[in-house]
């Protein structure tokens, strides 16, 4: 039996053991990072949030494959990997050396735990209808992991790439963290900050620095001044292009723009009259002008994109035309719907920046074609609480950040209820295809309809742009599934 020896998480604070090895010698900087997505608990199967992701993948839980930030999938703890002729038996032999924060060894035990964890009935893991195709998991050995599928899957390793392997000793992930990545956590002040400090014993390469705070912000003025005053360093994710001006042409800063996975969506309840009928859906989202919303947003940054599909995604097709803006056709929807004089629905608005402002745009929009909307500001714990979990909403706002995650449409029990029987089968059929090309056309196929039932309306897709310091260099540009490792970033 392994080690109780994880590391403990107090609701306010976490303390970490007095380490005994000897500083390095020539010690390199602490990077501070901004950011506003603070995460909810550490434990990205259990609602910890974008903000779990964007702190802790890669830099302090690791996978068996890593997800790279031009969308490659590579080995990471897998050291090989083999698949059986007819797809349904994946062999993976774990990479040697590896040793937790706690430094229990890393063992096949662990990787079965972990994968169990995602497919468990409590888990909320954003994969686990993705790898409900386990069918079993051996351990023949403590290096070797034999994985058998009730179905080919051709995305299985990709999926992978986004399961952090913890410990099995831990009891509350939620809680207590035990990773194999090149940092531990440190000191988290809930509503302030969190730590990460390097970890000595960490298997491979030394990180270019020797740990990183990350500061919270609920406000994104708060979060740029911070940065213009040197509070922190760099911010993983800059949301007003307005805010960009007072970092232009001045050599302190970097401004990098890259490719970004993050949907912003009007999410119906398709669920709840009258959202449970798409004459309605369709109604609203040709009411909403979304490119003058993304303008007033964004200025020229970010694209619209029609469907939940981004550019980045095998699958994407541009199907803007679909649900385009058109405020007669609007009309015309509503009229057929049996209601030629609007509604009244409650929109559930996260609190944070830039939702409030976008629900009140929304809320513009809509009464031109008389659609009377009431915003509901609430926290990030009320909407997964709410929204997410209990289903008890009309309409909401929310970024949803990861790739390839069209797929939730074919999840009647995915929180807005979109129920078509036919897309649900089409993503099945596609991700048991024998070849990407295969899937990929399924999935256009299988996107095409989603947006003609306007299931959603996709207002925008956001930019990607961090603002650094100069002397930065190092970090990831695109941030796919909210990922921002920062082992390799250093100053100059």
């Amino acid at each position: 039996m392994k080690r109780q020896t994880a590391l403990f998480i107090g609701l306010a604070l976490v303390l970490t053991a007095c380490g005994t090895s000897t500083p390095p010698a020539e010690p390199a900087s602490v990077i501070d990072v901004g950011s506003l997505y603070e995460p909810q608990n550490l434990d990205n199967a259990g609602g910890g949030g974008q903000g779990v992701i964007e702190a802790l993948a890669g830099n302090v839980y690791e996978g068996l494959f890593r997800l790279t930030d031009d969308g490659q999938v590579e080995n990471l703890l897998a050291a090989g990997h083999k698949v059986s002729r007819d797809g349904l038996t994946h062999t993976f032999t774990l990479r040697e050396g590896v040793r937790f924060h706690s430094g229990d060894p890393l063992t096949g035990a662990d990787v079965k735990h972990s994968l169990e964890r995602i497919i468990g009935d409590g888990s909320k893991s954003a994969r686990k209808g993705d790898l409900s195709v386990i069918k079993g998991i051996d351990v023949p050995d403590p290096s070797t992991v034999v994985v058998t599928l009730s179905t080919r899957s051709v995305s299985f390793v990709y999926n992978l790439s986004q399961v952090w392997i913890v410990n099995d000793a831990v009891r509350d992930p939620a809680t207590t963290e035990d990773g194999t990545g090149p940092y531990k956590v440190g000191t988290w002040r809930r509503g302030s900050s969190l730590t990460l400090d390097r970890f000595d014993g960490y298997w491979g390469e030394r990180p270019d620095n020797d740990g990183a705070v990350f500061h919270y912000y609920t406000d994104a003025s708060a979060l740029n001044n911070a940065l213009l005053t040197g509070v922190v360093d760099l911010v993983t994710s800059e949301q007003s292009p307005d805010a960009l001006a007072q970092f232009e042409g001045d050599p302190r800063f970097r401004i990098s723009e890259g490719t970004s996975t993050t949907k912003l969506l009007l999410a119906f309840n398709d669920r709840e009259p009258p959202f449970d009928r798409a004459l309605v859906r369709r109604a609203v989202s040709a009411a909403i002008d979304d490119r003058k919303l993304l303008r007033s947003i964004w200025g020229d940054h970010g694209i619209l994109i029609g469907s939940m599909v981004p550019p980045s995604d095998p699958w994407y097709e541009d199907l803007c035309r679909l649900n385009a803006y058109d405020v007669a056709l609007a009309r015309k929807l509503l009229a057929e719907a049996g209601l030629p004089d609007g509604f009244t629905f409650t929109l559930d608005t996260p609190n944070y920046d830039p939702h409030p402002t976008i629900a009140t745009f929304v809320k513009s929009e809509l009464a031109k074609v008389g659609i009377t909307v009431n915003i509901k500001i609430i926290t990030a714990d009320e909407w997964y609480t709410k929204v997410y979990q209990r289903h008890d909403f009309t309409a909401t706002l929310q970024e949803h950040v990861n790739d390839r995650d069209i797929r939730w449409y074919g999840d009647p029990g995915f929180y807005w209820g979109y129920d078509n029987p036919e897309v649900a089968e089409l993503i099945k059929r596609a991700e048991t295809s024998a070849t990407a090309e295969t899937q990929a056309s399924m999935m256009r196929t299988a996107a095409r309809r989603i947006a003609e039932d306007a299931a959603s309306d996709w207002l925008y897709l956001n930019p990607q742009i961090v603002v650094s310091s100069s002397r930065l260099s190092g970090y990831p540009v695109n941030g796919l599934n909210a990922q921002f490792p920062v082992y390799d970033i250093k100053e100059r």
